[in-house]
């Protein structure tokens, strides 16, 4: 018997309570029921074990936003391995990195292929594999994959899932040093599944249209796991990645009742709203903002758009994504300017010493709980730091309001220490945003001989406006105490972002820094 404490018992379940619901979605292609589905994850994972694939081997998966890559990523932990999800645009050289670090036996790719992935795993010795799902008029849809098989094809009935199965292997985005491998249980994903279709109580009724990579904790946990963990639908756009001008007509044509972003992919989303309206518009319950701060005059904009509330919340990969949110409106109020309250796991803001701060006082946000991964991969040093006094230390500096609900200032190595006043970069970047002349705005620090760091930010202008250094110096002394004003102003056209579509300060501090 599956135990409940696991990923794949949970869904073993669904399949069997929701045998003839929609699961997966491939746009303006075909459906997949939750039984059909949890019937193409066991055949792969007995592919996979017959195949010589063992418990705690790292499978590499590296696909577009597909119903491949989902089956094969179930596949890879029903067979009690650990999928590895990887980004298609790396370079080989990356891959060769990933690889490496995360010791994968096994590369899976589509039937078209990866050169740098195939090419990096080739000079690893790492063999390669290629899985394709097709669906004939009025059949069933079908896998095929291209593995020698070793043994029984049916090995995989006799495996039993654990809960502290290493199921899945990420990296964080490296934003202070070489990107650190962070293993999550079986327990660890389960717990985060459960946090987040409790917070925002996610049904079988439930559909949502994946906008993120799957490759990154945003997507794959809070877009797709949730919503199978549940038994509700996704839509995989027919692209294998988002696109601004098909994201209505899925979200309309599969009954979409919410959708998760990151800040970026919203400010397109209402961009789009503005300059191209849809005809219609479904009726949503929720939309939800995660993996950066969301300006409040944005939220602002999509509630008024889209006549639905915005959720902010609070993530990272080592809680296997959800830590804190708003709440729904018959939960209680949502904050703008607020991640919300802790859902599932114990939070507090320590300070040096590891002293529980009072509410209003700031300091550096710590988590504990069964979401949370024990400890990075053979990084003894990042341990040391990031886990302290029985707690998860984020790296973000926050606090507490009297409602409990938690309020973001920055990350501790993004601060702004101008002469000794310590400035949070997301209050510059709120005032900038609340310029109606102003779609994108990031203020970062600089060295600077006078003060140790200045203010400086990067702004993209809306569509048909001429905004320039000029105004946006005005309006920011007008908004801002003067210590908090910008002293440069780069007027731009785009920002670096990582794959998941998130703006990294360092990033744009490097960038443009090297301009000058």
């Amino acid at each position: 018997m599956e135990t409940p404490m696991t990923l794949t018992g949970l869904l073993r379940r669904v399949a069997g309570k929701f045998p003839s619901l929609r699961a997966i979605s491939v746009a303006g292609k075909f459906d997949i029921t939750h039984s059909r589905l949890h019937q193409l994850a066991e055949s792969a994972a007995a592919r996979l074990v017959s195949a010589g694939i063992k418990p705690g081997d790292v499978v590499a998966l590296t696909f577009p936003n597909t119903v491949e890559f989902v089956v094969m990523f179930l596949a890879v932990i029903r067979a009690r391995a650990t999928a590895a999800p990887l980004n298609p645009a790396y370079t080989a050289d990356e891959f060769e990195f990933y690889l490496s670090d995360s010791e994968s036996k096994l590369l899976l790719t589509s039937l078209e292929g990866n050169e740098p992935a195939q090419s990096a795993a080739s000079k690893l010795n790492i063999p390669r594999a290629a899985a394709s799902i097709s669906q004939a008029e009025n059949e069933q849809a079908e896998l095929s994959l291209s593995l020698n098989h070793l043994d029984s094809i049916d090995s995989v009935s006799e495996l039993v899932n654990e809960p502290d199965d290493v199921a899945l292997f990420l990296h964080t985005s490296g934003t202070t040093s070489r990107p650190k491998g962070v293993p999550l249980t079986q327990h660890n994903l389960l717990s985060s599944v459960r946090n987040i279709e409790s917070v925002y109580r996610l049904t079988e009724s439930d559909s949502t249209v994946i906008v993120l990579p799957l490759f990154h904790v945003h997507g794959l946990i809070a877009g797709l796991l949730s919503s199978l963990g549940a038994g509700a639908a996704v839509a995989l756009p027919a692209a294998g990645r988002f696109s601004a001008s098909t994201f209505w007509k899925d979200m309309v044509k599969y009954n979409a009742t919410w959708y998760t972003a990151v800040p970026t992919i919203h400010q397109i989303i209402l961009d789009r709203h503005s300059n191209n309206p849809e005809p219609v518009y479904p009726r949503l319950r929720f939309i939800r903002s995660c993996s950066a701060s969301l300006a409040p005059v944005i939220l602002g904009k999509l509630e008024e758009a889209f006549g639905a509330p915005v959720l902010e919340a609070y993530a990272m990969t080592e809680a296997s994504h959800l830590m804190a949110s708003n709440p729904l409106p018959q939960d209680g109020p949502h904050k703008a300017g607020s991640v919300g309250k802790p859902v599932g796991q114990e939070m507090a803001i320590l300070n040096e010493t590891g002293r529980v701060q009072e509410a209003e006082v700031s300091g550096e946000v710590c988590i504990r709980g069964p979401n949370v991964t024990k400890g990075y991969k053979n990084n003894v040093d990042a341990n040391t730091a990031a886990f302290q006094f029985g707690w998860f230390h984020t790296g973000d500096i926050g606090y507490f309001d009297s409602e409990g609900y938690l309020h973001l200032v920055g990350r501790i190595k993004e601060l702004i220490n101008r002469g000794g006043e310590k400035i949070s970069p997301i209050e510059v970047d709120g005032v900038l945003l609340s310029h109606p002349d102003i779609a994108q705005a990031v203020a970062f620090g600089v060295p600077d001989e006078k003060y140790g760091e200045e203010i400086y930010c990067a702004v993209i202008p809306r569509e048909g406006s001429n905004i320039d250094e000029v105004e946006v110096l005005r309006y920011s002394k007008k908004n801002l105490a003067s210590f908090k004003v910008p002293k440069k102003v780069f007027v731009t056209d785009s920002l670096p972002k990582t794959a998941t579509g998130k703006i990294l300060r360092r990033l744009v501090a490097e960038h443009f820094v090297s301009h000058i």
